[in-house]
């Protein structure tokens, strides 16, 4: 199979592919060393015919064109669990893929279960089975191998059946609306954006003082910005324990530092360690009124509980009977946030999921449907008015 290796072949390539319904669309990428993926091979297949494999390090080329396709609205392109392929998209050339459509999502409101895997749905779907014995080669090294680039055709060749059998399933069950919702997540840049200032979000909140979370908010956006200009695993530049440790203790001279376990030995010598104590510096100097804590976790209120597992109950029966993944409709948080409040902000009680589950959970938890058992199954009932007060 012949790889793609310059810009005029590849601009070849997709002027054919931009008169295609559809594409299918894969990456195999790097970040074990970086902060941003490396792009290391893209493969992408029409309806019929071959797969094309296109090499992103090949010298010189230009991936205008293949970007251009990506944007070209007149060809819908598929992928499976696209976040992490748009994230490399949005990245390398602003582009987001348009339209787009997901088989991960749509194999969710098809009924096929929770993120369900690629090999799986295949299989399902196909009968083929998948061989996944490359994934994880190292997709930079060059000269491909013939089983790579075998495995990295068959992702995207498999895929041409998966997408026409799903978007089948979806129109016949009119649920195109459903899977549109999910696609402009994907769609949306501020998906992919990552913001230094909100870094501090993957973090435990292990102290809730308030100057203790301004210099740990400043110190994980410090090491999120080295990270990136250093194009660096955040984890390499700093540990999260370090970080939690440096917010905890505030140091902001070179022997502070030397006292905190967690830091490499021999840091705050480095040329790295100013930016650091700048920031432990910022936060420390924040006024008390611009640290926006975070809420305190929410406590359930006592005797909701029971209320909860009903609506458990009812998810899994609304979610069978309408054969969708439980996971696309909501989580168990979700659900207890739907016990404590009539207007909760959970996408359980917007759109089309209000419509299968979340007008009934509320009827459900005011006593206007119960939930009885016949023959050995689950059956909601509808509560006459009058029963009700």
């Amino acid at each position: 199979m012949d790889i793609i290796t310059t810009t005029a072949a590849l601009e070849a390539a997709c002027a054919k592919l931009a008169t295609e319904p559809f594409v299918t669309v894969d990456t195999e990428f790097l970040r074990d060393s970086t902060y941003w993926p490396v792009l290391c091979l893209i493969q992408v297949a029409a309806p019929k015919g071959d797969a094309l494999i296109i090499d992103p390090l090949a010298d010189g080329i230009d991936l205008a064109a293949f970007y251009g396709l990506m944007a070209n609205t007149a060809v819908i392109k598929v992928f499976h669990a696209a976040r992490q392929d748009i994230e490399i998209f949005w990245h390398e050339a602003q582009t987001l893929p348009d339209p787009l459509f997901d088989t991960q999502v749509a194999a969710m409101v098809c009924g096929f279960g929770d993120s369900v895997g690629y090999e799986n749905i295949v299989k399902k779907i196909t009968g083929e089975q998948v061989d996944k014995s490359s994934r994880f080669t190292d997709w930079s090294r060059r000269p491909l191998t013939d089983k790579q680039v075998r495995y990295a055709a068959a992702d995207v060749t498999h895929l041409r059946q998966v997408y026409e059998a799903l978007a089948k399933r979806i129109t016949k069950s009119e649920r195109a609306q459903w899977v549109a919702e999910e696609m402009a997540i994907l769609q949306n840049p501020a998906t992919y954006e990552v913001q230094p200032e909100d870094a501090w979000k993957r973090l435990k909140l292990r102290n809730r003082n308030k100057k203790t979370v301004a210099v740990l908010m400043e110190a994980a956006a410090w090491r999120e910005r080295e990270a990136q200009n250093r194009n660096m695993p955040r984890g390499r530049i700093m540990k999260d324990d370090a970080i939690q440790e440096v917010a905890t203790q505030a140091p902001t001279t070179p022997d502070a530092l030397s006292q905190l376990r967690a830091v490499p030995r021999g840091f705050g010598q480095s040329r790295h360690a100013k930016g650091l104590f700048d920031a432990v510096k910022r936060g420390l100097a924040m006024p008390p009124g611009d640290i926006k804590m975070p809420d305190a976790p929410e406590q359930l209120p006592q005797g909701l509980g029971p209320t909860v597992e009903l609506l458990k109950v009812l998810l899994k029966y609304k979610c069978e009977a309408h054969d969708v993944a439980q996971k696309l409709i909501c989580n168990v948080a979700d659900l207890e946030r739907i016990a404590a409040d009539d207007n909760a902000d959970v996408s359980a009680l917007r759109g089309w999921r209000r419509e299968i589950f979340g007008k009934d959970a509320l009827d459900l938890k005011h006593g206007r449907l119960s939930l009885s058992i016949e023959n050995q199954m689950i059956k909601p009932v509808r509560v006459a008015q009058d029963a009700t007060g």
